[in-house]
């Protein structure tokens, strides 16, 4: 049986090869947090949280609501890969869930990947949501 241990050493294992800066590694609590400012990653946070690795990076703060920019948000989450926006309180982050007991590096890098992606294209539109 794999312990939180286990996993927090094979998450650390995958970002290592990856070549992910590892900002914060708090293996009591089987946490990370990572960058890769090239690819938009920034200050994502992992969680190994028996059974599944979350995965979470806050992108901005909602100052002004409205349903244009939750409607806008709710269609891009459509063309996401893995993960989607999710909404907490007026925070608007980016979260993807994987399993850690058959957790590989290409299941990883393909969530880690499709967060790049998405900063990429949606970059412009994300910074006017934070501005509003």
């Amino acid at each position: 049986m794999k312990t939180k241990q286990n996993y927090f050493e094979k998450v650390k294992e995958h970002l290592v090869e990856l070549d992910y800066i590892l900002k914060v590694e708090d293996e009591a609590n089987g946490m990370f947090v990572i960058d890769r400012q090239e690819d938009g990653i920034h200050n994502l946070i992992l969680d190994c949280e028996d059974p599944i690795l979350i995965m979470e990076q806050f992108l901005f703060e909602v100052k002004n609501p409205s349903l244009e920019m939750y409607k806008s948000l709710l269609i891009k989450n459509r063309d996401i890969i893995h993960g989607a926006f999710v909404l907490e309180e007026n925070r608007i982050s980016f979260r993807d869930t994987l399993q850690l007991e058959n957790l590989d590096r290409n299941e990883l890098e393909g969530s880690l990947n499709s967060l790049s992606l998405l900063m990429t294209e949606y970059n412009n539109e994300l910074i006017a949501f934070s501005k509003q």
